[in-house]
Order: C-alpha cells, then structure tokens, then sequence
C-alpha cells in the first residue's frame, strides 16, 4: 500500500480506521465530530451602521480610554479612517486588521500617554475571544465568549467526520461516507447483487458480511425508519425514533423467551406507519417472546392478545386494574377507555372551520435538511395542524427553521434557523411561544406550584398570618429554597441522595424532616390546620377547595385544574411529570398569564402519552387559546387532533428524499377529498 515515486503510504487497513469514535479514522482538524466552531462576524458586529466608538463591535463595547481602543485608533488611522467611522464604511484591510490582528509595528499616539510608543503586534479580536475557550479560562469567560461563536462544517473533512485516508477506500465507487449518508431504503437497494458488482475475491469476503448488514437493514425498514440516514446524529431523532432503532435491534437479535417492554412506540408515527410497527411486534411476538406495551394508540390496543385497563381515573382516583382480557370482551363493558374504543364516546369533528383573522405569517424558500424550496403560509387566529408521513420535513420546517426565526426576531435568541429566503408577517404576532414536554425545570425542586407562580401567593400568604407576624417571618422563610425556613438537613430537599457509585443513585427521606422539607418553627405556621408543606402535598383539586376564597391563588390552580391535571400534587416533582404532564402545566402558566390575544403557540406532539380523555381536555384547551384570537400550530399524527384543526397542512408525500414538500393544505374535509397519504385515515375518522 504504498506509492514508490511520491512516497505515498497507507496502513494496513482496520475496522477502526472507519470509526470516527477511534484516533485512527476520525478526521484530525474535527475530531470526529464533523463540525468545528467558528467565529461568526456578524454576532461580533449585530449593526454595521454603528461605529466602533459607538459599541458596534459588541465584545468590545462603548470606547473607552484604554489600550486595545488605541490600538484599533491606530489601525483606523493607518487606513484613512477614525474609531467614528461607521463599521459598514471602513475598508476590508483595516477591519481583517481589527479583527484578526496585525504583525505590523502600531503607532500609539494618544493625549493620554506622554509619548509615542511602537508597539511590535496587535493579535487581533477573534485571538483573544478564542483565548477565552481556553482550559485556563473561567467558567464565565467561556459562556460569554460562546456567544460570538457559530458552529460550521468542517472545512478538511466536510462533514464526514473521518480522515481522508478512510475516504479514499471505495466499494462499487462509494466510500463509506457516501454509503452513511445514503437513506436506509436506498442503502438497501445499493446492497441487493453487490456481490454480483465485485471481483471473485472481494465476493468471496462480502457474502456473508453482507447478508448480515442486509438484514439489520431490513429491520429498520420494517420498523418504519426507511427515511433515516445511518450518518444521522442520534441527537436529532425523535424519542419515538429512538425507541424503533432500538426494537430494529431486538429483532436483529432473534432472541426467544424475552419479555420486551415498551414505552409508546407509537410516538411520532403516521397511521400508515403504525401497521409496519404492529407487524413488527408480531413478529418479536411469534418468535416465542412476550411483549408488554404501555400505549394509547387505538389500533395497538385493538390488535393486542391480552388488554389491561388501569383506572378508573387519574392520580388519587386511579391504581385500579379495571379491565383484563381480550380487547374484544373490553369493547363490551363500560370503563372509560373502552366508551372511546366502542365509539360510545367520541372526540368532536370539526365541521365549522373558524375564519381566522385574515392575517398570516409566509416564510419562503425553507430549505433545512430534505424541505425543497418550500413556501409556508400560515394562517392566524387557527388551530392549524401540520400533518404527513414520519420524516416528511414538519419538525425541521416548524421547530428548526420557523421557530428560531421568530425567536431570533422577537427575543433576540442566538439559535441559528436552518436556510431560508424571506419571512412576512411577523409583526402580525407580539409573543412565539413553544410548548414542549420538557421537564419544568433542571432540577428536582422544581413543581407545578413553583413553575406557574401560585407558590409566590402562597408563600405571601403565610406570611401574613398572625402567627409568623409575631415570630417575624417573611415570605422567604416559606421558601424551601432559602436557608432559614427550609431543613438544613437536606436542604430542602425532603430527601437525602445515596450515590451507590456503579448503581443508580437511592433517594431516602430525610431523617431530620421525614420528607417535609421545612424545619420545626416553619411548619408551626398553619392557615386553615394546614402547614406549607401540608398545602405542597395536596392535590391540585384539594387546593381549588382549599383556597377557594383567595383569588390570587385560586385563579392559577383553577387552571391547571381545568386542563385536567386535578390529580397532580401542587409540589410534585417536575422529574416526577409525564412529557404529557410537563406540557399541560406550561400551557396552564400561559393561560393564566395576562393575555394580548396575539401569541403564536408551537406545539410537537401534544397528545403523546395522553389517554383519549386527556385529548379531549387537551383539544378544549387549545381551542380556548384560539378562541381569544391567538393562533396554535399543532405538530401531530393524532386524528383526533388532526379532524379538530381549522387548518392543514400536509406533507410528504414520503419520508426523507421522498419528502419536503407540502402537498396540500385546507380544512380536514378538503383533505378529505385529496389523495395525500393522511387523506384515507381522515376519511375513516371522519366516517365518509
């Protein structure tokens, strides 16, 4: 392997020098990751109109008397300007100078100093940011100095994450960058007869590598992941995504007497998706394994063997097995879940479509990932859904292009949208709000009670009874957060952590306050026979009766009681809340905020991990919302959503390469007529 005349030599190749994960194959410039941080000239300089001496330069601010300042005057002046230029009229030289720094000797010359001093280099504004990624640098430097960094493709390996030593091994003209960045369905298609495109000796090799890698193919395509690139960073999938990657492996595996657990699978799958997900299951099933999905989608439920039903409510009115057996004998009786799947009950259709307030935002040319030039318009004062196959560009044109936009315009954000051409309308709207299912806070201490602001009240509250007057308490002391009131025990915690150092962490009670979190003198502070923590450990539908007659507590907690969440405790763990949980408290602390009825609510998957009650009060939710002149965009699969939209916008018509496109948009009945992949599925909810 090696070039005689120029020298050229190539070790002995091994599965490592095609890892990025390994010294060996990853690209040196990126190491491995495929992206390198750049500084980005206009976070550096936001508004070119502005001059130095003004603070258009933002890491250097206002101009003061100080030496970096003399330096760039002196720079300024060496190419015909001043420090009062205008950024937008100085020349290339002089900024590159300021910028990247000059080894020419700098005349200094300033009322300040007694003389003329030579200076021998200037090393630049971007050396000195870069200074601040340093490992010497404070944990503060480095957060101030990421801001005026982008993240750009690596300029030696383009992305493709190895040295080029790996790229220059092909098989059938492709290397295996090409072959990574190729859709798993096209990969697929590449290895039929490859053996039949190689010579004697390499078919010999191949065949029985490449049955292997065939059929791990086969099973992320029967799991419905055809649209996926093997390149793709795991980062971006979707938890749903995620799941069937890891039930494509467990197929792959062939294993017989398991028991396989699974959390949702259907999340994030089109309706024509979820048949290739239950024949997979099936199969996982014929192979003498046992399958045990938590779920909610009706069609998983309707093709199970065996059906447990847990209810009959929700939080302190729910832990009953209220149903087993066969969902055939379920249709029959009367539980909750079963009125839904016998059609007893039903979610509303929408078959008067509001007007909307005949303004729009149009965002043109959206091109992120696999969208195609694409034109979104989107009408205000709707419910508007958009709808399409797995990997048809929603996620990349809502969350990734048209949400940062907004935030960028609106809130100033940082977060860089993907490429797009121009966007109208924005003045339209005053608030973009995103509604995920994120947990409420980083940390545990964080609560329903904390995040919509009732607990501020209720702390209020107990300081203003007599007894914490007489001790002097203020609402601090109430605080579980602030030393003083909280037990210094576990900090307020209630719990004491246990690292058990190769095991998970054990969380105990604490000793000290048996789990209250407050001290002695603190919890001798009572309103009605209730203490503060007695008031954390009720339920939101205890506090509505409870507090019934302070109306700066009772109007947050009526909310999150209205979209039911009775159930929850008011001081309930955020880590301890479903995705489905955490979104409905947000969309509670909006509700209850003060409203201008010109907000824009983003939501993805709203209904994931939500019953077909909790739809319902989900859908109520929304449409109040809209009701008051805001505008909800919906991210879903779920037809009952889907039907309850004033408008949609499909699209499609695949995944991947096949996708990017919006295909068509209207009210559920003109989809109804169209023959987009989502159109058949909204006929049969639809009953035409």
């Amino acid at each position: 392997l090696m070039d005689p005349v120029g020298g050229l030599s190539y070790r002995e190749p091994a599965p490592h020098n095609f890892s990025f994960n390994s010294p060996m194959g990853a690209c040196p410039c990126c190491k491995g990751l495929g992206y390198v941080n750049i500084i980005d000239r206009d976070k550096i300089i936001p508004d070119a109109t502005l001059s130095i001496h003004q603070g258009g330069i933002v890491p250097l601010g206002k101009y003061r008397n100080s030496m970096i300042f003399w330096q760039i005057d002196a720079i300024c002046k060496k190419y015909g300007h001043t420090v009062k230029t205008p950024i937008r009229d100085l020349s290339e030289e002089a900024l590159s100078d300021i910028l990247n720094g000059t080894t020419e000797r700098l005349v200094i010359d300033n009322d300040t100093m007694a003389t003329q001093n030579f200076f021998q280099t200037y090393d630049g504004l971007v050396k000195y940011i870069e200074m601040q990624q340093g490992e010497e640098a404070t944990a503060a430097a480095k957060k101030w100095s990421e801001g005026f960094f982008t993240r750009g493709e690596c300029p030696e390996c383009h992305g493709d994450r190895l040295n080029k030593e790996a790229l220059h091994f092909f098989v059938d003209g492709k290397n295996i960058a090409d072959l990574c960045r190729l859709d798993i369905s096209d990969l697929y298609e590449w290895t039929l007869g490859l053996e039949e495109r190689l010579a004697p000796t390499s078919r010999l090799i191949a065949g029985e590598i490449m049955k292997e890698v065939r059929s791990r193919l086969r099973f992320l395509i029967d799991v419905g992941l055809d649209y996926l690139q093997l390149s793709r960073p795991s980062a971006t999938l979707s938890g749903g995504e995620s799941q069937r990657i890891r039930l494509a492996t467990q197929l792959g595996s062939q294993l017989v007497n398991v028991l396989y657990i699974l959390d949702e699978p259907s999340i994030g799958l089109h309706q024509r998706d979820n048949l290739r997900l239950i024949d997979s299951l099936k199969n996982l099933r014929d192979a003498s394994n046992s399958i045990l999905v938590v779920e909610h989608d009706k069609d998983i439920m309707l093709e199970a063997d065996h059906i447990v039903d847990i209810g009959p409510k929700a939080g302190r009115k729910g832990g009953e097995v209220v149903f087993s057996g066969t969902p055939g004998d379920m249709l029959e009786t009367s539980t909750l879940t079963a009125k839904y799947l016998n059609g007893e009950l039903s979610l509303p259709i929408n078959t008067h479509p509001r007007k909307g307030n005949g303004k729009k935002i149009v965002l043109r040319g959206a091109k992120g990932n696999n969208l195609r030039d694409v034109t979104l318009t989107l009408p205000l004062g709707k419910l508007v859904c958009v709808s399409g196959v797995s990997g048809s560009g929603k996620s990349t044109l809502v969350n990734a292009t048209l949400q940062p936009i907004l935030s960028q315009k609106l809130y100033r954000s940082l977060t860089p949208p993907l490429p797009y051409d121009t966007i109208e309308g924005i003045e339209n709207i005053d608030k973009a709000v995103r509604v995920d299912q994120s947990p409420l806070g980083k940390s545990p201490r964080s609560n329903p009670a904390t995040y919509t602001g009732v607990f501020t009240a209720i702390r209020d509250l107990f300081a203003s009874l007599s007894e914490a007057k007489i001790r002097g308490y203020r609402p601090g002391r109430f605080s579980f957060n602030v030393a003083g009131g909280r037990c210094e025990t576990c900090s307020g915690n209630g719990y004491k952590t246990i690292e058990m150092n190769f095991l998970p962490d054990v969380l105990v009670p604490c000793e000290t306050c048996s789990g209250k979190r407050y001290n002695r003198e603190t919890l001798e502070v009572r309103y009605k026979g209730k203490s503060i923590a007695d008031v954390l450990d009720m339920t939101i539908n205890q506090a509505v009766d409870f507090f019934q007659n302070i109306p700066a507590i009772l109007g947050k907690i009526k909310v999150l009681q209205d979209i039911g969440l009775g159930y929850i405790k008011l001081g309930q763990p955020s880590s301890t809340l479903s995705g489905g949980e955490n979104q409905r408290v947000k969309l509670a602390a909006e509700l209850s905020r003060r409203d201008t009825g010109n907000t824009l609510f983003i939501l993805d998957e709203p209904t994931t991990g939500l019953h077909f009650d909790d739809i319902r009060v989900l859908l109520g939710v929304l449409n109040r919302l809209v009701d008051k002149g805001n505008t909800v965009l919906v991210i879903e699969h779920n037809l009952d959503v889907i039907c309850a939209a004033d408008h949609i916008i499909d699209m499609g018509p695949g995944g991947g390469k096949n996708g990017g496109n919006i295909i068509v948009t209207g009210t559920p009945a003109q989809i109804a007529k169209t023959d987009s992949p989502t159109a058949p599925f909204i006929r049969e909810q639809m009953g035409c």
